[in-house]
């Protein structure tokens, strides 16, 4: 055997962390949920509310507001949980999520867009944003892309 293949070998990998695999757990709960019954829109906002809950204080806040905003701009949306963290969908495909800091340790909040939500614009654009505060002007930003989203 090759030197290189005997070191690849003896390597360790780490792979997922603690929490990774916290959310891939979640997802696979999450899905066993759903295969057994047909969850309704009301079930996913009991789930959506109560991950919520489990936030920390501030991004609690952004999450409590999040929703709302969802719920009178987008009410199309379903409120579903998405690997723990709550997210709306449309037709069974997420459009936004939103990830709390404290999910993954990391110093800000993520509000993201997923593939299925009309953002397009050009060749390039983004789908995810760093939350730290919910200022007036954030949400108005918010409102303008949850509407493009769903268009």
């Amino acid at each position: 055997m090759a030197e290189t293949e005997t070191t690849a070998k003896t390597k360790s990998y780490d792979g997922f962390t603690d929490d990774e695999r916290a959310a891939m757990k979640e997802r696979a709960q999450e899905l066993k949920k759903t295969s057994r019954k047909k969850t309704s829109k009301a079930d996913g906002e009991a789930d959506v509310l109560a991950k919520i809950a489990e936030m920390p204080d501030a991004d609690r806040a952004m999450a409590e507001r999040i929703h709302a905003i969802v719920k009178e701009y987008a009410p199309e949306l379903a409120p579903k949980t998405w690997y723990g963290m709550p997210a709306y969908a449309r037709n069974g495909k997420n459009i936004l999520f939103f990830q709390s800091s404290h999910k993954f340790k990391a110093r800000y909040a993520t509000l993201g867009f997923e593939e299925n939500a009309n953002l397009d614009d050009g060749t390039m654009w983004p789908t995810s944003f760093a939350l730290t505060e919910l200022t007036p002007e954030a949400e108005a930003r918010i409102i303008h892309l949850l509407k493009k989203a769903i268009a």
